[in-house]
């Protein structure tokens, strides 16, 4: 993004919609803390609590919802801690749904799960969100929710649909993207210390990457890397920090985090763009 400086970005509004904590700062850690510094609004609904979440802390495992059950209670936590060291004092929850599970689990089956909520319901109360922020941006899910967690699938899902119900109109959307060239260049360096990318032995079997025709635009967080990490450490019980994240961050250079990729679905492709035809700006081409 150039020489961009702090306020530069002053009135520009940046929406982004997760299904659990940690999703916001894997996916766009970098970018969120580089929009804050700049001066724009980034708001973050995160659509569930993350009850169904595995818990890689031993001393914490008593919070497991096969246990006492209050691990909703411990993420919120984490989240307020990434959100600290991302810079965004703008994130809330949508509603009050239930982490869903995997697809086919006794968790999905509940009521109260996100899964089983009523989309133009759950879409109004982002609707409500919309009306009241105004955002110029939205980011979220591709289609398949990027791997098929039925929480992702429902957070694109409601997403979208409340984009088509606001009467706020939002200028740009855009989903998010990992595209093959990036995995296939950390599995790689992850074989070479002996290690694997969660059990994948090729890129085939990794259901969330894309080819990188999809890439629309990237945005460079490098000098916000620091902070990601120290996000993606907040998220203590979602995150080991000697596993595939952080042996990634080692073995490819921590840029490998601060380059955060995604889809324009909606608004104009604009100015300026890299080398390879992509946007390297979200709010290129909105009209404030």
């Amino acid at each position: 993004m150039g020489e961009a400086v702090k306020n530069s970005y002053q009135g520009y509004r940046i929406l982004l919609v997760h299904a659990h904590p940690d999703d916001e700062t894997i996916n766009n850690g970098a970018t969120m803390a580089l929009y804050a510094s700049l001066g724009a609004q980034v708001t973050l609904v995160t659509c569930t609590r993350g009850e169904e979440g595995e818990v890689l802390v031993p001393s914490l495992s008593h919070l497991a919802s096969s246990e006492k059950d209050e691990l909703g209670k411990h993420r919120e936590i984490e989240l307020a801690l990434a959100m600290k060291a991302l810079g965004i004092t703008d994130f809330r929850f949508l509603g009050n749904y239930r982490d869903s599970g995997m697809m086919g689990t006794e968790p999905n089956n509940r009521p109260d799960v996100f899964w089983q909520a009523d989309l133009d319901l759950a879409a109004g109360e982002l609707v409500t969100i919309i009306e009241e922020i105004k955002p110029h941006v939205l980011i979220t899910y591709d289609e398949i929710g990027g791997y098929g967690h039925p929480d992702h699938i429902k957070a694109h899902l409601v997403a979208m649909r409340a984009s088509e119900l606001a009467t706020w109109q939002i200028q740009k959307i855009y989903w998010n993207t990992v595209p093959k060239s990036v995995i296939a260049q950390g599995m790689e360096a992850m074989k070479e210390i002996g290690s694997d990318f969660f059990g994948a032995e090729s890129i085939d079997d990794l259901p969330f990457v894309k080819d990188d025709s999809f890439v629309t635009t990237l945005i460079d967080g490098n000098d916000f890397v620091d902070a990601k990490m120290a996000a993606m450490k907040a998220h203590e019980t979602q995150i080991a920090l000697d596993g595939p994240f952080f042996a990634l961050s080692n073995n490819l250079g921590l840029q490998v985090w601060g380059h955060e990729y995604y889809t324009l679905v909606k608004g104009p492709k604009s100015e300026p763009f890299d080398e390879q035809g992509r946007e390297s700006d979200l709010t290129s081409g909105v009209v404030l």
